[in-house]
């Protein structure tokens, strides 16, 4: 489905084009009927991943290269941890639309309970992530990046120590952010509680 089913007119291909971009849409669609196929198996899809980020570091560090990839592709891997660790619904936003709705006479004022807390606070509300978990393993991602590290045009030369440092101190500055978010907003985004099956009561 493209704009063109809506009335408008789609991107602009070039007829030379056109059957690399078939080529391309077709194995993209394969490749990923097979990674919807691995979303029941967690265990087995984290092997995979974690077998395949082995492969891809022990490329790198056996080859002595390709330090820059390595880099994007870690730097890719922490969005994507950013991204699960967030609520899809940034609380922040519904603080300042509550507040902007109670400035023009809105009917959202803020209710209490018997002991004087917001009432919102008592209801359960699940925990909805930005991204889901079958997400975060990046398997296409880590094959995007095995692939480049045998093209020589990847390779540029880079002092890895510098990178390395960066990427901690990036590293150590978001994740600080994020909890910093967490306590503020009073989430976690772990469920440590065991869940019951349905049904299981008496």
């Amino acid at each position: 489905m493209n704009s063109a089913d809506f009335g408008g007119e789609g991107p602009s291909v070039p007829e030379a084009l056109k059957p690399l971009m078939a080529q391309y849409e077709k194995y993209s669609r394969m490749l990923q009927y097979q990674v919807d196929r691995t979303t029941p198996h967690t265990i087995n899809r984290w092997l995979a991943t974690a077998g395949l980020n082995a492969l891809f570091l022990l490329r790198i560090v056996f080859a002595q290269g390709w330090y820059i990839v390595c880099y994007a592709h870690a730097i890719y891997l922490l969005n994507l941890l950013l991204a699960f660790l967030q609520p899809k619904f940034d609380p922040s936003l519904e603080q300042d639309l509550a507040a902007t709705n109670v400035e023009e006479g809105g009917d959202e004022l803020p209710t209490t309970n018997g002991h004087g807390l917001d009432s919102k606070d008592d209801e359960f509300r699940p925990f909805v992530r930005r991204l889901p978990e079958w997400q975060l393993s990046a398997t296409k991602s880590t094959l995007i990046s095995l692939v480049c590290s045998f093209f020589v045009a990847f390779d540029i030369p880079v002092y890895w120590p510098i990178l390395v440092m960066y990427f901690f101190a990036l590293f150590a500055i978001t994740m600080r952010r994020q909890i910093r978010h967490m306590i503020k907003y009073k989430y976690i985004p772990f469920d440590f509680v065991r869940k019951e099956k349905y049904g299981s009561r008496r």
